[in-house]
């Protein structure tokens, strides 16, 4: 579960310096939002940025989210994806 922790504290980070709320993941609602924010980074247009990151860039990113999207499928099997299955 490295790779989810890992993701959930960078959004985490995130949302604190814009005042937004903490993701945790001992709570169903949250672990639906975690999934529903791992399906917007893997959408193409946001894991490739546009299309400005190298391929090489590309592809270390989307096995960390794959990695992070299947724990968090392991954790919780009743979370839903679009983009990761």
């Amino acid at each position: 579960m490295i790779e989810l922790n890992r993701y959930v504290d960078q959004k985490n980070r995130f949302n604190f310096a814009f005042n937004g709320r903490a993701y945790d993941l001992t709570s169903s609602a949250d672990r639906q939002l975690v999934a529903n924010a791992l399906d917007f980074d893997l959408s193409p247009e946001n894991l490739t940025c546009d299309g400005e990151l190298p391929r090489a860039q590309v592809r270390t990113r989307a096995a960390f989210l794959q990695k992070a999207a299947s724990q968090l499928v392991k954790l919780d099997p009743t979370v839903k994806f679009y983009e990761y299955s």
